[in-house]
């Protein structure tokens, strides 16, 4: 390990700088963050500032933290200790690696004593972090887990016919995990119900499966110009969100010879394989984060809530490293072909963007949320914006329309009190349904109006 390349770097999720060992508790905060996380090296003997310090009396120092680690962590972690010298000075090396805990701070306790690593700091891992913590220790997949009080009813059998085309039989349920076996029955699993639960039972007992959609004035979230709200299975998220997305995002056109070519700000390929890895790989037991989709002037951002699965880094997703979180959710997806190869998600990203002259997107930990942030195609920097701001009688027509209920429009044009007339309303609705805000269902007098997928309130 090349110690002057780690002294270059900044600090990061498994890297680390402390100037000596006068406070010892930063120090086992570190240690432990590392072994129940991502793995990770401290470095000790170098300044804040960045200048190399050293340590004084290094073999002392070296027995000194050896005694830390063996008195005040549990379980016991034997870390590799080494003295490396840099410009003549002493540093200690502390390799961790990753290991199925949970470790913790021996004074704590196991409960309060476990800390885990966010970005570049140490933290105390919630009850949350602690279970999953628990599971992968026991190998144990969540979304494999029985639902013990919702039986096989409670799986939308028509919901699987349209999306498997065919009727699954109760082999291909139990081989998938849809339902797993409970005692002397079979139930449906975290994962069924995920994907396939009946609407009031998947709101019950995962209200944070749903994506909250919000296109934004400017860089910022001080004004909104189309906002909605997706609910339902996350296979209806991976087909309602692009539409959002295509109805919020701009168009260019370039000459190539004697032919134009219509550029899409962002690479719609690239963001439906960066929300697919989102829907698979999502931390579904944090019921407080659900999913974000904003778009900015400048940028578009998808947010998931959990971070990288523990024992798993940035480099390894870039490297094709597979880490499977969902498994049943993982397998669904390759059944319906929403999901290729494994761990060639980051490559085929980066040669779609490459290909076509778009900006590499980023990916960011933030939290106990996965960020990845896209940047517009350069071609698309003077180009208008596919929909225009809502003009306040659209406002008012989509909050008359509500949800739930198609109408004709002599029975919407009482709903908006004179606003408009019967035949501006049919116009303002047409206008409307080309920016894919509503739809139609029938023909002639019996044609009847509708918004889009009753999506929350714009």
């Amino acid at each position: 390990m090349d110690i002057e390349k780690l002294l270059a770097q900044p600090e990061s999720k498994t890297l680390e700088f402390k100037r000596d060992l006068s406070s010892s508790k930063p120090i086992l905060k570190t240690i432990i963050a590392f072994a129940n996380t991502s793995g990770g090296v401290l470095i000790i003997g170098k300044e804040p500032d960045g200048k190399v310090c050293g340590v004084s009396n290094i073999f002392e120092a070296e027995e000194k933290i050896s005694s830390l680690i063996a008195d005040s962590i549990r379980p016991g972690i034997l870390p590799e200790i080494d003295i490396v010298t840099v410009e003549g000075k002493d540093l200690l090396m502390i390799r961790v690696s990753r290991w199925k805990g949970p470790f913790y701070l021996k004074k704590e306790g196991p409960k309060e004593g476990v800390y885990i690593r966010i970005g570049s700091t140490s933290r105390r891992a919630e009850a949350g972090l602690l279970a999953e913590m628990e599971r992968d220790l026991n190998q144990i997949v969540f979304d494999e887990q029985p639902i013990t009080e919702v039986g096989v009813e409670g799986i939308d059998q028509n919901a699987m016919k349209v999306s498997f085309k065919q009727k699954l039989t109760k082999e291909n349920l139990r081989s998938l995990k849809i339902v797993v076996p409970y005692q002397n029955t079979e139930v449906a699993s975290v994962g069924g119900i995920i994907l396939f639960g009946k609407e009031n039972i998947r709101q019950n007992f995962f209200p944070n499966v749903k994506m909250s959609c919000a296109r934004f004035q400017d860089e910022t979230k001080t004004q909104f110009i189309d906002r909605c709200e997706v609910v339902g299975s996350i296979l209806k998220l991976l087909e309602e969100v692009p539409r959002f997305i295509r109805r919020n995002t701009r168009l260019a056109s370039i000459i190539e010879g004697m032919k134009r070519k219509d550029i899409q700000e962002y690479p719609e390929t690239a963001i439906r394989e960066v929300l697919v890895n989102a829907l698979v790989h999502a931390d579904y037991s944090i019921k407080e984060k659900h999913f974000q989709l904003a778009i900015y002037s400048n940028r578009l951002e998808i947010i998931n809530p959990g971070e990288f699965p523990l024992g798993f880094t940035m480099d390894d997703f870039k490297s094709g490293v597979s880490h499977i979180r969902n498994r049943t959710i993982v397998r669904v997806f390759k059944a319906l072909e929403h999901v290729e190869e494994w761990g060639s998600g980051y490559r085929r990203i980066v040669e779609t963007c490459e290909k076509w002259g778009y900006p590499i997107p980023q990916w960011r930990e933030v939290g106990n949320t996965m960020i990845v942030t896209f940047y517009p195609h350069p071609a698309t920097s003077v180009a208008q914006p596919l929909t225009p701001p809502l003009q306040g009688i659209e406002e008012k027509i989509l909050q008359a329309l509500g949800n739930n209920r198609k109408w004709k429009i002599s029975e919407l044009y009482p709903q908006l009190e004179n606003e408009v007339s019967e035949r501006s309303l049919r116009y303002e609705l047409t206008k409307l349904k080309e920016k894919g805000l509503v739809n139609t269902i029938g023909k002639g007098p019996a044609t009847r109006w509708y918004r889009v997928d009753h999506l929350a309130d714009h």
